[in-house]
């Protein structure tokens, strides 16, 4: 191994093990004095402020989204491969723009056909909220309800249970390897994908707000003159111009 990356990695071991050994002699501390919960982050936060350490801002670094040419192709490959459920799921997760874990808690009384919109309950937050479905995709759904009368949730396993977000996330990858795609793939990839194309097409933040349920760090005053029904003429145009 060259001679600077031996240093490099001893340093990053000697500024592990010097954390842990800090963090050692707090909580033997922390133990001597019997602090209580409570009291032991106040006596953290005290350390911290008298010592003026700040927290390590969060990168936020931007997601890879897919070419269009690719996305086709993974759409593609899973209508050829004939599982309909899957079509649906994956195509409803694209759409939506809903997180995996609020996707597979969707209960058939959540789906409202009529206004092509479905009820989040208790989504990242949690908070309630309703989300939109493109109109070409309200005979798809009332076919696959049709054909499952006995579901309890929209997406359900031969075992009949709702599915789990682990088991979304291996379909993604079998149908990516499919379709040969060497990028990484993973469900939430899709929210950021469509969240995207709206941006494109020219929609709004606080539209953007309102259909991916993000909480806006903006004083929520702008957003109080939109509703659902604001955005949803938006959303259709946009979703209609979509070719997967």
């Amino acid at each position: 191994m060259p001679r600077k990356a031996q240093n490099r990695d001893h340093f990053v071991t000697a500024n592990k093990n010097a954390k842990s050994d800090a963090v050692a002699v707090i909580v033997r501390a922390a133990r001597r004095a019997r602090l209580d919960y409570p009291g032991f982050l106040y006596a953290c936060q005290e350390a911290r402020r008298k010592l003026k350490l700040t927290r390590r801002k969060r990168e936020h670094k931007l997601p890879h989204l897919l070419p269009a040419s690719a996305l086709k192709r993974f759409f593609q490959v899973i209508q050829n491969c004939g599982d309909v459920q899957h079509e649906i799921l994956l195509k409803l997760l694209f759409y939506t723009a809903v997180r995996v874990q609020e996707l597979v808690r969707i209960r058939i009384d959540d789906v409202d056909l009529e206004q092509c919109r479905i009820f989040i309950q208790q989504g990242k937050g949690p908070k309630d909220r309703y989300i939109l479905f493109p109109a070409s995709f309200r005979l798809v759904l009332r076919s696959h309800l049709k054909s499952h009368p006995e579901n309890r949730y929209l997406f359900e396993t031969t075992r009949c249970g709702p599915f789990t977000t682990r088991r979304i996330q291996q379909i993604v990858q079998s149908y990516r390897a499919r379709a040969n795609i060497t990028q990484p793939v993973h469900p939430h990839l899709f929210r950021h994908q469509m969240l995207t194309y709206l941006t494109a097409q020219g929609l709004s933040d606080a539209q953007l707000q309102l259909i991916s349920g993000h909480a806006s760090k903006k004083s929520p005053e702008i957003y109080q003159h939109l509703s659902l029904e604001a955005v949803e003429d938006a959303y259709q145009a946009a979703v209609r111009a979509l070719e997967i």
